[in-house]
């Protein structure tokens, strides 16, 4: 039984034609050819071949490990010549997608025909290497960003003591305006496509609310609990994360992923915490409270699954083509900037500010933040301060959320979690505006180390995310 396949090879002349003769490329001739049944065993995966040639010349390359099969043009006397196809014995090696033309040159047309021999070929085999070269570098491009955006958040606070909350509502409002001018500017150079605009917004609305209920439920237990108990229950972040991706994503983790995760939470915990009475810290706090801060990291854990999920989804509804991460930004801040105004009088009774009182008090952050006006004492190093870390949030923002996309939501937590104890060790070094440095005991070299050993224990099965449904 012979079957039909279809090998297409491109003549391509150079010829001299008045102009008289029209095109110097006419319309091409195709015709299927039949090929030994051998060839039902190759594989599917598209493969393009290009060749030029004289119509007189034949096409031939034998090497010793190659299989070889006769083709013959029976259809015009032009081709007389055989033209042997040389194979790979690997039919894994060389897809089974070809098609064969041939291009006439015009009638009376005096063409001089020269020999142009090119083969070109393509797969589409994804690179796995290069794809844990580009983990590997945004991983650090992250970690850089997430240090040096903990190590101004505290320096910003030096000036902005007074007025944090400022600071807050002024990243999230105007991260709005300034994430949607990058997109409205991506969209006009053709990056951004009408059909990753027309997304479903409801994911994007689920987002920002997660977010936004995360800010509010954080900051009502942050008044409530002691400082070095904040650090600990936060670790549950991981936890969820690795809930929720199970259960909206369908990732399936080893024993040894989720020993690395409990691991990096451990010590992120005994470094935090280190020389503190940990098992005070929660003496005489209502049970509530630790609730709601755990609430608080299960809120965050669920926003960035779902940004995955975007991710994953936009992947099938764009026919493979990649979503813009400002999209995924410029949406997703905007539906929690909306949610947090919403929140806003709950948000400023909770940092002891009335909401009556809430506009002078933004009128006051304002000038401290722009240092102006005589009644600024106190806001020595803003405006450049805060702005740093405005800038520096910003870009960690987009490298975490572009981690995300190559990675998983998992891998781009644990990497922000390793920055955690390099802040602090920064922070513990003599700064400019903050001169008094301080020690840190052997419980945070301990606790890096168990860090550290999770990271690693991690990474040795890494999930793919090929498995997600």
């Amino acid at each position: 039984m012979v079957e039909k396949e279809t090998i297409e090879l491109w003549s391509n002349k150079n010829f001299r034609s008045s102009q008289k003769h029209g095109p110097l490329f006419p319309p091409v001739a195709k015709r299927d050819i039949s090929l030994p049944p051998a060839f039902s065993s190759f594989s599917s995966q598209p493969f393009f071949l290009t060749m030029s040639f004289p119509l007189t010349s034949s096409f031939r390359s034998l090497p010793s490990h190659f299989a070889a099969s006769f083709l013959f043009n029976s259809n015009s006397a032009k081709l007389q010549s055989p033209i042997l196809m040389s194979l790979p014995q690997n039919p894994s090696s060389f897809p089974r997608h070809i098609s064969r033309s041939f291009t006439r040159a015009p009638p009376n047309s005096s063409a001089v025909f020269r020999p142009n021999l090119r083969v070109r070929a393509s797969s589409k085999t994804p690179n796995q290497a290069t794809d844990a070269k580009l983990i590997a570098i945004s991983s650090a491009v992250t970690i850089t960003f997430a240090v040096a955006n903990r190590v101004l958040y505290k320096l910003a606070l030096v000036p902005m003591k007074e007025y944090p909350f400022f600071l807050a509502q002024f990243t999230t409002f105007g991260y709005v305006a300034i994430y949607f001018s990058i997109l409205f500017l991506r969209y006009r150079a053709g990056i951004v496509a009408n059909e990753m605009l027309s997304l479903p917004k409801s994911r994007f609305a689920a987002i920002g609310m997660l977010e936004a209920l995360g800010v509010a439920s954080g900051m009502a237990s942050a008044a409530m609990l002691p400082g070095p108990a904040i650090p600990i229950l936060n670790q549950t972040f991981l936890v969820w994360q690795l809930l929720f991706s199970a259960v909206l994503l369908g990732r399936r983790y080893s024993f040894n992923q989720i020993a690395g995760c409990l691991l990096v939470a451990v010590g992120v915990i005994v470094a935090v915490t280190s020389g503190s009475e940990t098992s005070q810290v929660l003496s005489g706090i209502k049970l509530m409270w630790p609730g709601v801060m755990i609430a608080s990291a299960a809120f965050q854990a669920g926003a960035s699954i779902i940004k995955e999920f975007v991710f994953i989804d936009a992947a099938k509804r764009l026919n493979g083509k990649s979503l813009d991460i400002f999209v995924v930004n410029s949406f997703g801040s905007g539906f929690q900037a909306l949610f947090v105004l919403l929140l806003l009088p709950l948000l400023s009774n909770l940092k002891g500010i009335p909401f009556l009182e809430l506009p002078s008090y933004l009128k006051s952050g304002a000038a401290c933040f722009l240092n102006l006006g005589g009644e600024t004492s106190g806001c020595e190093g803003a405006p450049l301060l805060p702005l740093l870390y405005i800038v520096t949030n910003m870009a960690f923002n987009i490298s975490v959320l572009n981690l995300l996309k190559v990675s998983s939501a998992i891998v781009a937590s644990l990497t922000v979690t390793l920055s955690v104890p390099l802040s602090i060790y920064i922070l513990s070094l003599p700064l400019p505006y903050l001169p008094n440095g301080a020690s840190l005991s052997p419980f945070f070299l301990f606790g890096s180390l168990i860090l550290m050993s999770g990271l690693i224990l991690y990474n040795i099965a890494q999930p793919s995310k090929a498995g997600s449904k």
